[in-house]
């Protein structure tokens, strides 16, 4: 898969929420349990939101072109069925918030012929000057595409599980 490929006009047509490419698991991948190994999850997520960024033109060109980038800043995980060497997975994402300098997504990986859910993340992504490597605002041509995607998401009724945190459950 290379991302090199400029943004593209055609974001506010693509499915709501975006689908990523469907994508094989790989043999290394399986662990000794004989399931996916739950770090190459992120890997698949990771795959993923790389092609919306290209489309949002805040891939690997942007950063060498205008020296930003995005960082995840935080990343919550939920393992929900097990995923196996011969199922072919894809990702969907769903852009549920953003700002200035952030980017809130909700991550399903699904079984891509039967469609049950995998896996879940939420992740929080920030906007970087790569030269100071702080958190900056986003240029004003990629704030309104990245804004005119968290529009076109906004409708999408929201996955149980947005928002969740992780504790053990009180005693009564």
């Amino acid at each position: 898969m290379t991302m090199t490929a400029e943004p593209t006009d055609d974001l506010l047509r693509q499915p709501v929420p975006f689908l990523s490419s469907v994508m094989p698991i790989e043999p290394q991948w399986i662990d000794y349990n004989g399931h996916l190994n739950m770090a190459y999850y992120n890997v698949l997520f990771d795959r993923a939101i790389d092609e919306l960024w290209l489309k949002l033109g805040i891939g690997p060109g942007y950063m060498k072109a205008r020296q930003h980038s995005t960082f995840t800043a935080e990343c919550h995980v939920r393992y929900v069925r097990e995923i196996h060497l011969d199922d072919p997975a894809q990702v969907s994402v769903l852009v549920v918030a953003a700002d200035d300098k952030r980017i809130h997504t909700f991550k399903e990986l699904r079984h891509a012929t039967e469609g049950w859910l995998s896996a879940t993340s939420e992740n929080m992504t920030l906007h970087m000057d790569m030269t100071a490597r702080k958190v900056a605002p986003f240029p004003p041509d990629i704030r309104a595409r990245v804004q005119a995607l968290a529009d076109a998401h906004r409708p999408v009724p929201r996955p149980e599980g947005i928002g969740r945190s992780i504790g053990m459950p009180s005693r009564k």
